[in-house]
């Protein structure tokens, strides 16, 4: 079950990428309700996804919080 969450914020931030604010806002939401080592796999799938999109680079400064 804990996956599916991770899988659904990959998701969705996948279809809000288009949108620097709504998508910073979504990897906000993800870092408060995803658990520790969810966590650690989403900053690790954000740096993959982020490498092509230098608009949404803002959105790497919740992997330092």
């Amino acid at each position: 079950m804990a996956k599916a969450m991770l899988e659904y914020t990959k998701t969705v931030l996948k279809k809000v990428s288009f949108d620097t604010k709504l998508f910073c806002k979504e990897v906000k939401k993800a870092f408060e309700r995803l658990l520790p080592e969810e966590i650690d796999e989403l900053k690790d799938w954000l740096k993959q996804f982020l490498t092509d999109k230098p608009e949404l680079q803002q959105s790497l400064i919740y992997l330092k919080a």
